[in-house]
């Protein structure tokens, strides 16, 4: 695994608006961790560079927890700051034993019927966590010393899946995960084929929430670099206009000074003839 931190940052918006004022606010930056959020104590793997002009890489070699917690990113352009991005709680595991979790009445249930999952640890703790794996995460958190419970229900179809449970002293500093548990939902009383749950491992599931979450920003990028470059269209064709008036009026000086020349010396012949002309005439 890799704790790399990416900020993501807009560079045809706020390129945009300085060009107009200094005084606007630049675009909010959004930030992200790859492949995860909660990484594994002492977990490393070298980054994949980008490549990307509007897209930068903080790359956390190990994880402890004094790396672990909130983070936010910012970035300038000239002298105009950006505001923070949203806060990103970035979490190390591994730390503490392994917790126990189990389901009641049982992982087989029906379709309205009340489940909990009770999450055990060996060691007293401050904090439970019971993790939904999926491509829609959802996170619940109880307090306790050594276990707690977590109520489900009634339950539905949209609770199958795969949970897991971790342990804290802190909100970023977790346990062991502990055996998954499938929770698995009939459709009603008298249907008892149990659905197959789609299983999606624990780390595949925020690739996969991070692959929607880059295309549609790849999206945006399109958008924006399409403005940028228009922009700097404009800017080189008025340049170019510049330069092309600066030769003219180049031109148009050099002309003038010929003509005055040209004016100068018919001048002076004229003065001559004339004089020439009144010694004659003495």
């Amino acid at each position: 695994m890799t704790s790399t931190l990416t900020a993501l940052v807009y560079l045809g918006l706020f390129l945009s608006q300085t060009v107009r004022t200094e005084k606007q606010n630049l675009s909010k930056p959004i930030i992200w961790a790859k492949p995860d959020f909660m990484i594994p104590k002492g977990k490393q793997q070298s980054p994949k560079q980008l490549g990307r002009r509007n897209i930068a890489m903080f790359h956390i070699p190990a994880m402890t927890p004094l790396t672990a917690g909130q983070y936010k990113c910012i970035y300038r352009s000239k002298k105009l700051w950006s505001n923070p991005s949203d806060p990103l709680d970035l979490v190390v595991t591994e730390l503490y034993d392994t917790p126990t979790l189990s389901v009641h009445p049982g992982p087989e249930v029906t379709s309205g019927e009340n489940v909990s999952f009770y999450c055990q640890l060996g060691t007293a703790t401050n904090k439970f966590f019971l993790l939904k794996e999926g491509r829609s995460p959802h996170l619940q958190h109880r307090y306790g010393n050594t276990q707690v419970e977590f109520p489900i229900g009634p339950v539905t179809t949209a609770h199958r899946g795969t949970y897991r449970c971790f342990g804290s002293y802190n909100n970023h500093a977790w346990s062991f995960p502990s055996e998954p548990v499938k929770l698995q939902v009939a459709e009603d009383f008298g249907d008892t084929s149990l659905a197959p749950t789609e299983h999606t491992s624990f780390s595949d599931y925020w690739d996969l929430d991070l692959v929607t979450t880059e295309a549609e920003f790849e999206q945006d990028l399109a958008s924006w670099d399409h403005t940028a470059q228009n922009l700097l269209r404009i800017i080189l064709a008025f340049l170019v206009l510049v330069a092309l008036m600066c030769l003219l009026a180049e031109d148009w000086l050099w002309r003038k000074r010929a003509q005055e020349k040209a004016n100068g010396a018919s001048s002076q012949e004229h003065r001559r003839r004339f004089r020439s002309q009144r010694r004659l005439n003495k």
